[in-house]
């Protein structure tokens, strides 16, 4: 049995990859809630965490986030890679896994996408289109 391939010729996600992933997303965003990192920049944002991505072999999982507002991405992105090895045993003491998957944070897009798609459909060239049928 093979998985389906995406258009981009990339595999979809195991539902293991999916499980995985939102369980470290659950727990990354609990030690940000709670404040367990010390650290000023994490500290002074309120960080989500939309989607955690893992690879096939679950080694590598890349972890999107967005401060709230979407101000100070670059320096949230630092400051979660320099507590990278704290975050990467909290995860491993939660999850029962051979190995804990090394982090890589990364900026969420998606809210920039979704407001980039609103402002195309609210175009009055669209809205003409659409008035027309």
């Amino acid at each position: 049995m093979t998985r389906k391939s995406t258009q981009s010729g990339a595999k979809a996600p195991t539902q293991r990859m999916l499980r995985v992933g939102e369980l470290i997303r659950h727990r990354i965003a609990e030690l940000l809630a709670r404040g367990e990192l010390h650290d000023k920049v994490l500290a002074s944002h309120v960080i989500t965490i939309p989607e955690v991505r893992l690879s096939p072999d679950l080694k590598l999982a890349t972890v999107y986030v967005m401060p709230l507002g979407g101000n100070d991405v670059k320096p949230v992105v630092e400051a979660l890679a320099r507590n990278k090895k704290y975050l990467r045993a909290a995860v491993a003491a939660a999850l029962n896994l051979r190995y804990a998957p090394d982090l890589r944070f990364k900026e969420d897009k998606t809210f920039e996408e979704a407001t980039r798609i609103d402002r195309l459909l609210d175009s009055p060239k669209v809205r003409q289109d659409i008035e027309k049928k």
